[in-house]
């Protein structure tokens, strides 16, 4: 059988990308349709053996650095790909990978992370961090996400079986497209993030620093306790926000970007990983835990999946400095067991998201089959 997988744009390697890679390992022959593709050389290795078909996109102005911009042109990109040839369509969707245009006899899956952020119920944060919420650009920005969310829709009709990231976005899923999706967990790299029992005295958090992962309120949290540490890594558009909250606070270290083994060393040696924000499903909480490290995380959608309250971590409830302080308390009268911790991440692997994923498409090849 011919085998499609689309992704919607290939330019860094993150979450999506490693579902892709394994995607491909599991079908090495399936060629790969996007809009653009600038993935860099160092983190593109995984790609060389495929067949990439890019977009118009890809030869528009600017469009390695502004590919964003060219949201309105989106949809009609990703409806140019000709399929006609391929018996099975995977999407990899965050945004439009899913609309490709299919017919009758072929099969199309779309494995997504959500439906479009930023035109559902995240618009009006988008419009507030974009500085768009007035004048004629707001009202230009408004109508193109209108516009987005009808063709979302519509082009939710051309797929045959959603799969979900976690229940968090199952429940999005069927809220915006009233279809009901399988969950099927997206891939952990445990055999690197590995298992270390012997733990210090500080705790840590990890993210990219934009305003929903929360790292401000997380410091903020620690400037209240100034007799616990607290490292923090990465960067982002909040970097200077961060730094401006832990100024003068010895028992905040703030250490900007770092290479994944240093961020790895962190993990295993931390006491605990503390995570504030809404995920759909989150990864970083799960390569701690793989390290054998419990989370302290916000209560509400992806860590729902992957922290397991009072076995491998503790909940709180609200976003707010004064819960993470109280959950930091509780956790800090409870005892954890590394190895425990440890195996449930084990069920996040990339081997058990080949072996659910792999199982899952063959037998709806199958049915599909039999149903023709």
């Amino acid at each position: 059988m011919k085998i499609a997988i689309i992704h919607d744009w290939l330019t860094t390697y993150a979450g999506a990308e490693s579902v892709l890679e394994q995607m491909l390992e599991m079908f090495p022959q399936a060629d790969i349709f996007c809009l653009v593709d600038y993935m860099p050389d160092a983190q593109r290795k995984f790609l060389d053996s495929h067949k990439i078909t890019t977009s118009f996109i890809q030869r528009l102005p600017f469009s390695k650095s502004k590919y964003r911009s060219y949201l309105p042109l989106m949809p009609v990109a990703i409806e140019q790909f000709d399929l006609s040839e391929y018996d099975v369509i995977i999407s990899s969707s965050h945004a439009m990978a899913k609309g490709v245009i299919t017919g009758p006899d072929q099969l199309h899956i779309s494995y997504i992370y959500s439906p479009i952020r930023y035109a559902w119920d995240l618009q009006h944060q988008y419009l507030r961090e974009s500085n768009l919420r007035k004048g004629l650009k707001s009202v230009i920005a408004r109508l193109i996400l209108h516009y987005v969310r009808m063709w979302d829709i519509r082009t939710s009709n051309g797929v045959d079986y959603f799969i979900s990231i976690s229940n968090y976005i199952k429940r999005r899923v069927f809220k915006v497209y009233r279809r009901e999706s399988d969950v099927i967990f997206p891939p952990v790299d445990t055999e690197y993030f590995t298992l270390e029992q012997t733990k210090k005295d500080f705790y840590v958090t990890a993210s990219r620093m934009v305003p929903y992962k929360m790292v401000s309120l997380i410091v903020e949290a620690f400037t209240l306790m100034p007799d616990r540490e607290l490292i923090v890594i990465g960067d982002g558009p909040e970097y200077k926000k961060v730094l401006k909250i832990a100024q003068g606070y010895e028992n905040i270290k703030v250490l900007g970007y770092q290479e994944r083994s240093v961020l790895k060393g962190y993990l295993q040696a931390a006491k605990a990983f503390v995570f504030a924000a809404e995920e759909d499903f989150g990864i970083a909480p799960l390569e701690a835990q793989s390290c054998g490290t419990p989370v302290i995380c916000y209560a509400k959608g992806g860590a729902l999946d992957t922290v397991m309250d009072k076995k491998t971590g503790v909940y709180f409830n609200k976003q707010e400095a004064e819960e993470i302080v109280a959950a930091i308390k509780k956790f800090e009268t409870m005892e954890f067991d590394a190895e425990l911790i440890r195996k449930h991440a084990e069920s996040f692997s990339n081997e058990a998201f080949v072996n659910n994923f792999k199982e899952y498409v063959y037998a709806k090849i199958r049915h599909h089959e039999m149903a023709g």
